[in-house]
């Protein structure tokens, strides 16, 4: 399994272009691999032919593992393969050391447990934490492994369900303690469409999201009149000369990069206790993919480009999104994402995080209006491009001071947009 990103431990099967037993030529895709990012085509590293597969589709395997057995054809092996008695060229699977839990075992008796093993391994204890599913919940979930074992499978089925154990309660003699109730729901009855994999990544991300920041939203409104104006008046030219589309979305970015620089603390990422103030600027921008699905491409160091490099940088992951383009590189390293809501005709929003980052700004639709305007005659009603904006984030390292305050100065730099700028 190829490693695919800095971040990236894992990759899932999607399917096998070739089968056992057939040829290929060095460079031909061999395999799709999807991440939690993006999916992968690997080519064949060289001509050859497929001996075996160890892993089938819809498989997670670790980074490093051995998913495949090739046999290489003679002209692409090295001189001490040649010297070797054998005419095959095939990697054995290295066999795993067994390793014994030191996980200490649940003393609580207070709860109905279905597994009568209480010791669980290191990969069940991180994909528990990665969920939020306590000793307790782990303990109540159905096992099938030998003597009683919690498995890997049995874990992601039983959050598959729904977590149906989750708000199980302990049993108390006290008749006055809360009891959260063992709520079911009727589901209703109609199509049944079952969730692509990116749309179940999708969910378990937003998910965890609200499970590890309090979000606290702020809004503020903006006038936008001068931007519009002055995009409406320039836009054509700026095509002619940069050969690029000119949209709203480098204006936005731009300005979202330059009040980042003004307030760096939200710039960051929380690790423990520790926060992580970040020296990029990169600015994420939430993107509809044509399955209608989200991703996030980033403008990498958004601060250090000027309009023309941030209207090819945007235009470029966009056309990119369009056409199901985008590498893993064109959607890590995000540290501040923003989401233009007004695309879909929404006044506003209450955006997501996009973990890690600590903030997410999203962008309503640019409507006119009338507006009460100060004057030299006075105040004077006139109609101007209004634009809400709202900042959603996370309260543990981000108070109400520094989150509007932010967003406040995202929309001075809107407002004060200079109308006697040259393209």
């Amino acid at each position: 399994m190829p490693k695919m990103g800095e971040s990236i431990t894992e990759g899932t099967i999607i399917n096998w272009l070739v089968s056992e037993g057939d040829s290929f030529e060095e460079g031909d895709i061999i395999i799709e691999v999807a991440t939690d990012k993006v999916d992968n085509e690997v080519p064949a590293p060289a001509s050859g032919t497929l001996v075996k597969t160890i892993f089938q589709a819809k498989d997670v395997v670790p980074v490093g593992e051995v998913i495949a057995l090739l046999e290489v054809s003679d002209a692409v092996k090295t001189s001490k393969t040649e010297k070797s008695s054998s005419s095959k060229v095939i990697k054995e699977k290295a066999k795993p050391k067994t390793q014994k839990s030191t996980e200490k075992p649940l003393t609580s008796t207070s709860f109905s447990t279905s597994n009568s093993n209480t010791f669980f391994s290191p990969l069940i204890i991180s994909i528990a934490k990665e969920q939020h599913i306590s000793f307790e919940e782990l303990a109540r979930i159905p096992a099938t492994g030998n003597d009683g074992r919690l498995r890997k499978s049995d874990l992601f089925q039983y959050i598959e369900e729904g977590r149906p154990y989750k708000f199980a309660q302990p049993i108390t003699k006290d008749p006055t303690v809360y009891r959260i109730p063992q709520l079911t729901f009727e589901k209703g009855k109609g199509k049944i469409v079952e969730m692509d994999r990116m749309r179940q990544m999708i969910a378990d991300h937003m998910v965890y999201s609200k499970h590890t920041s309090p979000h606290v939203t702020a809004y503020v409104e903006a006038d936008l009149t001068n931007m519009v104006n002055w995009r409406n008046a320039n836009k054509v030219a700026f095509q002619e000369k940069h050969g690029e589309r000119l949209t709203f979305t480098p204006l936005f970015v731009e300005a979202v990069a330059k009040a980042v620089k003004d307030f760096p603390n939200i710039n960051a990422s929380v690790d423990g206790n520790n926060i992580i103030i970040k020296e990029d600027i990169n600015i994420g921008m939430a993107t509809a993919l044509p399955s209608g699905n989200l991703i996030v491409p980033v403008v990498k160091n958004a601060d250090a480009k000027d309009l023309k490099a941030l209207a090819t940088n945007v235009n470029e992951l966009a056309q990119k999104a369009r056409e199901n383009k985008l590498s893993g590189d064109d959607i890590k390293g995000s540290t501040f994402t923003i989401s233009n809501v007004g695309t879909f005709g929404s006044v506003m929003g209450t955006p997501i995080i996009n973990q890690p980052e600590v903030a997410i700004l999203a962008l309503g639709i640019i409507k006119k209006r009338p507006e009460v305007i100060e004057t030299e005659n006075g105040d004077e009603i006139a109609i101007r491009s209004m634009m809400y904006l709202s900042l959603s984030f996370d309260h543990r390292v981000v108070d109400g001071f520094l989150g509007g305050s932010f967003v406040r100065r995202v929309a001075d730099y809107f407002e004060q947009f200079d109308t006697n700028r040259k393209i």
